[in-house]
């Protein structure tokens, strides 16, 4: 499959809190809080929700094309997508503004406090999809993901307009988006993806239920945390998926990347929905135990053996065809 991912690339800044965020919140002083933590480190590594899902489909073999919208400041970071079989030739770069900033802190519940600098990817706005089914003989799928929120509507709208097919993952910028635009954003989606706090917020915006939203996605795709994840869809059984085995949870940044990244690969292979959500749920526990959301690697047999632990040798017979060596 030729598969467009658009949504932030960013520097990640990342800091752990040796405490519980919990502990530190007064319930009738939160319209004044006022806190610092001292934290116990801080990395740097490479981010932005769609820079990490398309690192993601590289590393279990697709070459994604990357859109967005970056400053001058990201070639070294080009240089280590391209590595890792990412197609960055569509990316726009900004004359005048960074690179985004993400800087989150992470406390012993695996709890975070984030905050987000847009920099250049205000610029997104400006990135039409047509020049780039021109250059790939067409799209098969647009996975159009958290980003400058103008960019976000126009991506959705030039895929209803032009027959591209969809995935629409708003993810932190429902924050943002008023209910008209939400509705704007995943109307004719054949994919809506979610967490489950997400839904909610969503469904309350937009004024939808759960078969009103089914009337305007094909399929969705809920997330639930430590519960898996729960598939629905016009015409189908509901789904669902437990989490993948873990060895030990580290940083849960970027996990929602990984299971889209593994999610929409395993489609792009062939293989059913619930095939696809355990590639994806195997994928996140591998963000979930590194530090970073781009610091791991997929080895074929130790992946197939973990998908057999947790699904089954049967979803693993499955699966390893379409690994690389």
């Amino acid at each position: 499959m030729k598969i467009a991912v658009t949504g932030s690339i960013a520097t990640d800044h990342l800091m752990s809190f040796p405490g519980r965020f919990a502990d530190q919140l007064i319930a009738d002083q939160l319209h004044k809080v006022s806190l610092s933590f001292l934290v116990d480190d801080l990395v740097l590594r490479r981010g932005g929700v769609a820079a990490n899902i398309a690192f993601g489909m590289g590393q279990l073999g697709l070459r994604p094309v990357l859109l967005g919208a970056v400053g001058a400041d990201f070639a070294d970071y080009r240089s280590w997508l391209e590595r890792h079989n990412v197609d960055c030739d569509s990316v726009h770069i900004s004359e005048v503004a960074h690179t985004a900033r993400f800087v989150c802190t992470t406390d012993t519940d695996m709890c975070q406090i984030a905050s987000f600098y847009a920099g250049a990817m205000s610029e997104a706005r400006n990135i039409e999809l047509a020049p780039v089914a021109d250059r790939l003989g067409g799209l098969d799928l647009v996975l159009v993901g958290a980003n400058d929120p103008e960019a976000m509507l126009r991506h959705s709208a030039e895929c209803r307009e032009r027959g591209f097919p969809f995935a629409a993952d708003p993810s932190q910028q429902l924050a943002r988006m008023p209910g008209e635009d939400v509705i704007a954003l995943i109307d004719g989606a054949d994919y809506l993806m979610t967490n489950d706090y997400e839904k909610s917020l969503l469904q309350s915006k937009a004024g939808l239920s759960d078969e009103q939203l089914l009337d305007r996605v094909k399929i969705r795709v809920t997330t639930l945390g430590k519960h898996g994840v729960e598939i629905a869809g016009r015409g189908i059984d509901p789904i669902h998926v437990p989490i993948a085995r873990e060895t030990q949870a580290v940083d849960p940044t970027g996990v929602g990347d990984g299971f889209r990244a593994g999610f929409f690969t395993a489609l792009s292979w062939g293989l059913g929905l619930e095939r696809a959500a355990q590639v994806g749920s195997l994928l996140a526990t591998l963000v979930l135990e590194t530090v970073g959301t781009q610091e791991y690697q997929v080895r074929r047999d130790l992946f197939v053996k973990r998908l057999a632990e947790s699904y089954g040798d049967v979803a693993a017979d499955e699966v390893r065809p379409h690994l690389l060596p």
